[in-house]
């Protein structure tokens, strides 16, 4: 026969018994969900991608002035977006680089750019660059100028340009 303090005791060891059930899921749910949760981003050494950066600008400015389309080109990544002023997006490292060999063709003027990184922006493999950019005409008087912002993402061990734009500091020229 079951009486009333006995049902009163297996009912608190029921209630005991889902407690302890429900402390050990919480505790599992709480593992599970850290160590779903993304790792906490190294910070990213400015200093140490800074000369990398420039160096690809340099690189990116000697082609231009070579007239080398692919040279220029090799800045981009495969699946990267270019918007440049008074043009619509091209998107894809070949349709950039047909843009660029096309640009590069029309141009007699002898006139060559200067990048500049001025600021970069960086955390996990993705570094936005600011800089400046400067045309110069063929006895060194400027020309033009400029500022640009660049993404870049690190792919196989190296930064590529995946989204690039740049506006020009001064106002248009009128067209006749």
């Amino acid at each position: 026969m079951i009486t009333f303090p006995h049902l009163l005791i297996h009912q608190n060891i029921f209630f005991m018994r889902s407690k302890f059930q429900l402390a050990v899921l919480s505790c599992i749910s709480a593992l599970l969900f850290s160590a779903c949760s993304a790792p906490e981003a190294k910070p990213v050494d400015l200093e140490k991608i800074k000369p990398d950066i420039q160096a690809m600008e340099d690189a990116f400015a000697a082609a231009e002035k070579a007239k080398d389309a692919a040279g220029v080109a090799a800045y981009y990544s495969q699946d990267a977006i270019s918007y440049s002023r008074n043009e619509e997006p091209v998107s894809g490292n070949a349709a950039i680089k047909e843009n660029i060999a096309k640009r590069l063709a029309k141009d007699t003027t002898g006139n060559y750019n200067v990048y500049k990184v001025v600021d970069l922006i960086a955390e996990g493999n993705m570094v936005v660059e600011i800089g400046s950019w400067t045309v110069l005409n063929p006895s060194g008087a400027k020309v033009d100028n400029g500022h640009y912002m660049s993404v870049f993402q690190k792919r196989d061990g190296k930064y590529v340009c995946v989204r690039d734009m740049n506006v020009s500091s001064n106002p248009p020229k009128p067209t006749m």
